[in-house]
Parts: C-alpha cells; structure tokens; sequence
C-alpha cells in the first residue's frame, strides 16, 4: 500500500506556503557573493533588530537549558500594561501566524465559511483549507478591502472574516472608523479577526482601537507580531488580544511551550525600546517616499503604501523578479495573489532603495 492511501485526501491538495528566498539559497543557486545581495522581499526591518532585544535574547540564552515559560506569564503581563487590557486577555504564539492556526482548531469545520479580501495574506486561505472550510474571497475596491461587499457576503454558515490593515500584499488600509463600523456590522456569529501585523507603520492617529469594541462584547480579535517594525523575525513570536474567554479558548488548543524563552525575553525588551520604533517608522516613511519617486521617474505605476512594502507593476513580474534576482536584489512576485504583472517590494534602506530603482531600470527595459 502506498503511503498516500494513507493520508487524509485534503492533505493531498492542500496549497504549500512558498516564502521568500534565503540570501544563502540565492547565492548558492546564481553563485553570487552573499555580501552583494539585498533582500526586499519578505517585510523584514532593514535596520536589524530592536538593540534591547538582542541584549535580553542574550541573556536569556545563558539560561538555555531550561524549559521557556509555558504561559508567557511575564510578557502577557508588559502586554497587558501596554495595550491596556487584563493579561488574560493575550494569546501568545510562534508567530501571529500561529495564532490564525489556532482559531481554525477552535472554530473550522467542513461546511463552515471564512470571509476575505482577494488579495490579501494567504495563511487565511492555508488555515482556511486545512480545517475543511469554504473559502470566500471579496475582491478589494480601490486596492482596499470592500468592507460592505465583506458584510454582504456573509451567511449563516460563515464562521471568521479576517480584515488586515494594512493589507499583504498591497500596503493600503482602511480607517478606523470604517473598521469599527464594519466589525459592529456583523452577526453574532461571526469572529472578526483584525490583523494589524503592520499597524505599527501607521500614524497613531490612523491606528484602531479594538477596545471599545472588546468592552461591547463583540466577537473580535486583533493579531500582532514582533516580527516587523521590532526585526525579531527570527524569533517567531506574535499575539492576539480579545476578551478573556476567547483568549481562553485559543490557548485551550495551543502547544505547550509554544514560545521559546529568548523570544519571550526578546519581546519582552522590544515593547520597552520606542526609540528603536519610531527611528524605525519614520526612515520607513522616507523609504517609501524614495520608492515612489523612483517608480514615478521611472514611469511605472505602483500602489500607495503606508506598509513597510510596495506593489509596483513591471510587466511580467516573472521576468523582471529573474532578472533582479540574477543581481543579486531579491523581491518578491505576486502571482500567486492574481497579480502576475506586479512585484511586491520591501522598503529597505536609503542605499538599498537606490540599488533596487537602478537594478530596477535596467530589468523592465528589457
């Protein structure tokens, strides 16, 4: 008997999450130095990690030999002081991603639907797969997310509509306003999943604020990572915040030691170091600045952001992602979104910027 008559049939046509290339693949591939290539291809912070971070991560690895803290006892507590919610009220996992996974084990079954935008991040299809469940994709309007199609495309067999703003892969968000209007739309049956994976971009006039609609007894959730705007990629650890008896629920289903002790450690010091933030967002803004100014002389039409990336349309996006790649600038196609004429592109540094607009010039000439 072969092996796959043993398996579950949906395993067998489950979609595999394809991430950015490693420098270290790209270099070994094409023989290139990896000294000489930049990646801006996978959203990471071009300026490393948050310095007080390493510093805990360090210390915290003197402890190695110790199992981490099952419960993320003391960073829920520095969460819980930051975002002004009980402790109780956290979810900590390997990774927001992680936490998406979770509410499939407690919410997805066959029949069941999920709401989303098309394009929008594919672990919400993945997850939505796995467990059985209907996909239901809301094209955006005007790049954003059509919050009152999202509404009309719910049904009684709907169990979670994921809302991301700013949005993978376009970098545009909705407001607040239009958020919380959308998320006291909905039936009572329905989880509302806000991931704010990049909301740490936004000026904080422009961020949202879940709690009032947390205090009302709506069925909501927002998801966050340190991956991004604190550069602890590395580490895969992120949140979600709700109320006490959803966050309950997902940690019911979650591994034990999900989290490694230096991610928690490392955490733990990012919430602490806002000077490394804010240096973060502003060169961030500056960055996409030069971007647009670049595709701007160059003639190409591109997606206002207000991400730590950019969609840019180049023609073939297979063609010119090659191309770039055989210099040694790694960004990153969007076929897989519907978008095979455009490229999506991570801000990096001033000098990284420029290095990508010259590579850039040269690849959609050809």
């Amino acid at each position: 008997m072969k092996l796959e008559a043993l398996v579950k049939p949906s395993v067998l046509t489950q979609p595999v999450y394809e991430p950015g290339k490693p420098i270290e693949d790209v270099a070994r591939e094409l023989g290139l130095d990896p000294a000489g290539i930049i990646k801006l291809a996978s959203n990471e912070n071009p300026w490393g990690p948050s310095p007080r971070a390493v510093a805990a991560a360090k210390a915290a690895l003197e402890q190695g030999q110790l199992y981490p803290d099952g419960g993320c006892f003391a960073l829920r507590q520095k969460l819980a002081a930051a975002r002004g919610l009980g402790a109780d009220q956290f979810v900590v996992g390997n990774g927001s991603n992680e936490i998406i996974e979770l509410l499939g084990h407690v919410f997805l079954g066959a029949g069941d639907e999920v709401v989303f935008g098309a394009p929008a991040f594919v672990v919400y299809k993945l997850v939505t797969l796995l467990f059985g469940a209907k996909v239901v994709e809301v094209p955006l309007k005007d790049w954003r997310h059509d919050l009152d199609a999202m509404v009309r495309a719910i049904t009684p067999r709907t169990k979670i509509v994921f809302v991301a703003s700013p949005n993978n892969p376009t970098g545009t968000a909705n407001t607040a306003a239009e958020q919380l209007a959308f998320a006291r739309a909905l039936p009572p049956h329905v989880i509302a999943v806000f991931d704010e994976a990049y909301a740490e971009f936004l000026a904080p006039a422009d961020a949202m604020d879940l709690r009032p609609l947390i205090v009302e007894g709506r069925k909501v959730i927002g998801l966050r990572t340190f991956s991004k705007i604190y550069g602890l990629a590395a580490l895969r650890v992120g949140y979600g915040y709700a109320s006490a008896e959803l966050a309950a629920l997902l940690n019911r289903v979650r591994q034990p030691f999900n989290v490694n002790a230096i991610a928690q450690a490392a955490a733990i010091a990012a919430l602490d170091d806002g000077e490394f933030t804010e240096k973060c967002a502003w060169e961030n803004r500056a960055g996409l600045a030069q971007l647009e100014a670049g595709f701007r002389a160059l003639g190409l039409e591109w997606v206002p952001s207000v991400a730590n990336f950019m969609l840019v349309k180049v023609g073939d996006g297979a063609r010119v992602f090659g191309a770039l790649q055989a210099k040694g600038v790694i960004v990153r196609p969007v076929k897989m979104y519907g978008l095979p004429e455009w490229i999506r592109v991570t801000v990096g540094t001033p000098a990284q910027n420029a290095r990508l607009l010259a590579e850039l010039a040269v690849a959609v000439q050809r």
